[in-house]
């Protein structure tokens, strides 16, 4: 088999790829190991997060810290054995974190992230997934003044960029929220961002509309990736060898598995997270994301119950899981909002693939033009997705790109790709 272009990744940032470039009269082959979206996709609080404009900062307060070093902390999680590895990154990752690289950071992908909604409605409405979104905004809850004065600049960040925002007492969050308990002072509903009901069942949809339109999915191995010179690219799939003349990489926290074979290395972080699914209590329900900023938690009503989100946890990627956030945010999660018995037997668990910058890496590799990176998507895989993948066919296409793509080129890492 020959296509134009082989994506290795089938998460929803490898579908979406494939499926932007297919729109786009391409021949492309999805190659995975797995099933489209059962990987670091599957579990995510389904949020596509249009009003993005500071990443997740490293945490700058003492106290937090000594209690994240304590192992007590309820937002973040550590194995001592990996903090060597890791290391260097945190400290880059450290140097992002200032107001003032967090401004730069807003400023750099404000396009991006502006774009992700309507990327994704155009491509739900070609894949007749559009029962899956929900406009509903997503609500954040403040237990303390403190916590709700820290996010001050950040709100209005969002004035300056016309991001819609709601600032509301207790009263007004139960209003939207009444099966909420008022543990919380302030609250803030996020009225641009859009939730999705099963991430999984929308990396699906997107996967099928790229059949449709003459893709190929196909069960391979994304590391035996060879370069064959002016004929470009092969892989093996369960179909044979597969030839292309470009490759997309879309592996998410396996990238690098793939990049040593050249050469090349992101500064990649894994950050794994955890989810598990609760009923609801009564007649109990939620309408929307809901996070609890003090805690580091988030609710969100998904077909299969309320899912528990947990904070990150910097571990080896491969290492089994030790989901031991889930027990300490549940008491407050339940304190929260009536929780059940978990529905799983054991939490689920995923690894983001995070950059330093909290930017990912999208475009064509230094010294490898047949080979592009779509990786490093953090905490927005999910939504900027349909984004990256339309930036990613634009600039393959030679099409004029909708934003500009230089914050995520490659090669500001110089010591790395």
């Amino acid at each position: 088999m020959r296509t134009d272009v082989v994506v290795l990744g089938a998460g929803i940032v490898g579908t979406s790829v494939a499926l932007q470039l297919a729109k786009r009269g391409l021949a492309v082959a999805l190659v995975d190991k797995r099933d489209p979206g059962e990987e670091t996709s599957f579990g995510n609080a389904g949020m596509i997060e249009g009003e993005t404009l500071f990443p997740h900062a490293f945490p700058n307060d003492l106290m937090k810290l000594a209690r994240i070093a304590a192992w007590r902390a309820p937002d973040a999680n550590y194995h001592l054995t990996y903090l060597p590895r890791v290391a260097s990154w945190l400290l880059a990752y450290r140097s992002w974190s200032t107001p003032e690289r967090l401004l730069e950071t807003a400023k750099l992908t404000r396009p991006m992230f502006a774009q992700a909604v309507p990327e994704h409605e155009m491509l739900m409405e070609e894949s007749g997934a559009t029962q899956l979104l929900h406009k509903t905004g997503w609500l954040r809850l403040y237990r303390s003044q403190r916590s709700f004065d820290e996010t001050a600049c950040e709100r209005q960040t969002a004035e300056s960029y016309g991001v819609r925002f709601r600032v509301l007492d207790a009263n007004g969050a139960l209003a939207l929220e009444p099966a909420l308990s008022p543990v919380f002072r302030h609250a803030v509903m996020w009225d641009d961002t859009v939730s999705v009901t099963n991430p999984l069942a929308l990396t699906q949809a997107y996967a099928r509309r790229f059949t449709e339109l003459g893709g190929h999915v196909v069960k391979g191995d994304a590391l035996s990736l060879r370069y064959c010179g002016i004929q470009g690219c092969r892989v093996r799939t369960s179909k044979g060898i597969l030839e292309a003349g470009h490759a997309v990489i879309a592996l998410g926290p396996w990238t690098n598995d793939l990049l040593r074979s050249y050469g090349l290395r992101l500064p990649l972080a894994a950050k794994r997270g955890y989810h598990r699914h609760y009923k609801a209590r009564g007649n109990a329900t939620l309408s929307r994301p809901v996070l609890d900023a003090d805690i580091g938690y988030v609710l969100a009503p998904m077909e299969q119950g309320i899912r528990l989100t947990t904070g990150a946890e910097f571990a080896d990627r491969d290492a089994p899981p030790t989901p031991v956030q889930i027990d300490r945010v549940l008491p407050s999660a339940r304190e929260l909002f009536p929780l059940g018995e978990g529905i799983e037997p054991t939490p689920w668990m995923g690894s983001r693939p995070c950059l330093p910058d909290s930017r990912p890496v999208i475009g064509q590799t230094p010294n490898h033009p047949w080979l592009w990176i779509a990786s490093g998507h953090a905490h927005w895989g999910l939504t900027l997705g349909p984004a990256t993948g339309r930036l990613i066919a634009e600039m393959m296409t030679g099409a004029t790109p909708f934003c500009d793509p230089k914050p995520y080129h490659a090669d500001r890492f110089r010591r790395g790709v």
